[in-house]
C-alpha cells in the first residue's frame, strides 16, 4: 500500500521534525549558537560550495529555524521555506532577489502600510518602480506590465481594506507574461488557502500574526512553489553570473534537481546570508508552538468574525462594515470561491460619527486592546489612517480602500458574548 499523505492537522504538529536521535527529545530543541562545527575542510568547502546541505552560520540557517521552514512548506504545499526576522524583511529579500535598479513591479494597491511605503519610498531608490493597481478587476496588472516588469505582487486578503484577490484570474496572467506571481498569505494562512494550487509561484508570510498567534515574537518566511521557470533571459539574477555567490548562474549552473528551488536557494544565500536579517532560534520555537494549534485557533477566530461583522452590520451607530464573509461585501463571492473554512480573523468598519467617533470608539474598548497587530488571541482594535497607514497620503490612502474613519479589528479567541458587550458600549459612546 503506498504511503499516505499526512493530512494537514498532522503537518501541523509533525512535519520536518523527528525525535532527536541522540537525546530522544520529543519536543523541539532550541539551538542557541552562533556557527557549527566542520567535520572536514572538504565538508567545510562542500556547504559553502552548495554540495551538500547542512548547517554552517545561524545567519544562514538553524536546526530550530529548519523544522519552522519544513513545516510550512509542508503546509503550503511548496518545495522549500526560507525564514526571516520581520515578515517586511522577508518581502525586501523576496523582491531584491528577483528585481534589481532598472526593474519594475505591479502590485495590488491595497496593502499593508509599511509594504506600500517600502514600494513606493524605498525601492525606487534602488531603481525599483511599482505601479499600484485596483485588485477587484484583475485585467489591471495585465494593462499596468511593463518591458522590465519582473514581479506580479497581491495581498490574498488585503490589509486593511479587506479586499480579496482572485488569485486564479491573476495567476493566469503572470503566466500569460511569463511572470512570478508573489503572493503575501498573511490574512489566510495556510488554514484557510493553499495559495500554491491557485497559480502563486512564491508565498510570503508575517509569522507574527496568526501562525504565531499570541503577539510573542516578530517574523517572517517566505515558500518557494518551485514551480516558476527562471531560465527566462529577462531575469538577469538568475542568467547572468552572480558575483554576490562564486560567479554562479542560478537558472543554469544548478543540478537539475535543485534548479525548482533556485529561488529559494539564492533568497538564501544571497540578502539572508548577507543582509543578515535571520530570525532568532528562540523565535522560532515560539512560531513552532503556534503552529500546532493553528487550525483550532483559526476556527474560533473566523466563527468570531463572522458574528461580529454581522453583528456591527445591523448596529444604528455603524454606517458601514467591511468582512468577506457578508453576502454584502464587495468580493464576497471572489472569496466564497476561494475560501471554505471562513473568511478571516479581521473585521473593519466606520462609525457613524465619522473619525471623531472612531477615536472615540476605540478608547472606551475595555476588552480590546488597543494596538498594532492581528493574529492575535487577543482581540485588537486600531485606527490604521492614523497609526499603521499613517505614513501614506490622504490619496493613497483612499487608493487602498482605506477612508478616514476605518476603524480595524482583529477577532480573537474570547467569549463572543462579551466581545459584542465590549463593542456595544464602546459604539454607545461614540
Amino acid at each position: 500500500m503506498a504511503a499516505k499523505t499526512p493530512a494537514f492537522e498532522t503537518n501541523l504538529i509533525h512535519a520536518g521534525q523527528s525525535p532527536d536521535p541522540t537525546q530522544l527529545s520529543r519536543g523541539v530543541a532550541i539551538h542557541r549558537t552562533s556557527s557549527f562545527v566542520f567535520k572536514s575542510t572538504e565538508h567545510a568547502a562542500n556547504l559553502f560550495a552548495l554540495k551538500e546541505f547542512g548547517n554552517i552560520y545561524t545567519r544562514l540557517g538553524n536546526p530550530t529555524t529548519a523544522i519552522l521552514e519544513d513545516r510550512i512548506t509542508a503546509l503550503e504545499g511548496g518545495a522549500a521555506s526560507v525564514a526571516f526576522a520581520s515578515g517586511t524583511a522577508a518581502i525586501f529579500s523576496t523582491i531584491i532577489t528577483i528585481a534589481k535598479q532598472g526593474d519594475h513591479i505591479v502590485s495590488a494597491s491595497n496593502l499593508y502600510g509599511g509594504t506600500y511605503t517600502q514600494f513606493d519610498a524605498i525601492l525606487p531608490d534602488f531603481g525599483i518602480t511599482t505601479t499600484f493597481v485596483d485588485v477587484k478587476d484583475p485585467s489591471n496588472f495585465e494593462k499596468a506590465i511593463q518591458p522590465n516588469t519582473k514581479i506580479l505582487y497581491v495581498e490574498t486578503i488585503g490589509n486593511p481594506a479587506l479586499d480579496f484577490a482572485d488569485l486564479d484570474a491573476i495567476s493566469k496572467i503572470a503566466k500569460k507574461h511569463k511572470l512570478p506571481l508573489v503572493v503575501d498569505a498573511t490574512f489566510t494562512t495556510p488554514a484557510l488557502l493553499h495559495s500554491i494550487e491557485h497559480g502563486a509561484n512564491i508565498v510570503v508570510q508575517s509569522l507574527t500574526k496568526w501562525i504565531g498567534g499570541h503577539g510573542t515574537a516578530i517574523g517572517g518566511i517566505v515558500t518557494d512553489a518551485g514551480n516558476f521557470d527562471w531560465s527566462d533571459k529577462k531575469f538577469d539574477q538568475f542568467n547572468k553570473n552572480d558575483k554576490n555567490y562564486h560567479g554562479l548562474r542560478w537558472a543554469i549552473d544548478l543540478p537539475d534537481a535543485l534548479k525548482p528551488i533556485a529561488f529559494a536557494l539564492r533568497l538564501r544565500t544571497v540578502p539572508l546570508r548577507n543582509l543578515g536579517a535571520s530570525l532568532s532560534p528562540d523565535s522560532a520555537w515560539i512560531f513552532l508552538q503556534g503552529l500546532e494549534t493553528l487550525n483550532l485557533r483559526v476556527a474560533r477566530h473566523v466563527e468570531n468574525s463572522q458574528k461580529v461583522a454581522e453583528y456591527l452590520e445591523k448596529h444604528k451607530k455603524v454606517s458601514w462594515v467591511r468582512y468577506p464573509g457578508l453576502k454584502a461585501d464587495p468580493t464576497h463571492k471572489v472569496a466564497a470561491k476561494y475560501l471554505k473554512n471562513g473568511f478571516g480573523g479581521v473585521v473593519v468598519f466606520g462609525v457613524k460619527s465619522g473619525r471623531e467617533g472612531g477615536g472615540k470608539f476605540i478608547d472606551n474598548l475595555k476588552l480590546f486592546s488597543h494596538l498594532a497587530n492581528v493574529g492575535d488571541a487577543k482581540s485588537l482594535a486600531l485606527h490604521p489612517a492614523s497609526t499603521s497607514h499613517s505614513q501614506l497620503s490622504d490619496e493613497q490612502q483612499k487608493a487602498g480602500g482605506l477612508p478616514p474613519e476605518l476603524v480595524r479589528l482583529s477577532i480573537g479567541l474570547e467569549n463572543i458574548d462579551d466581545l459584542l458587550a465590549d463593542l456595544d458600549q464602546a459604539l454607545a459612546l461614540t
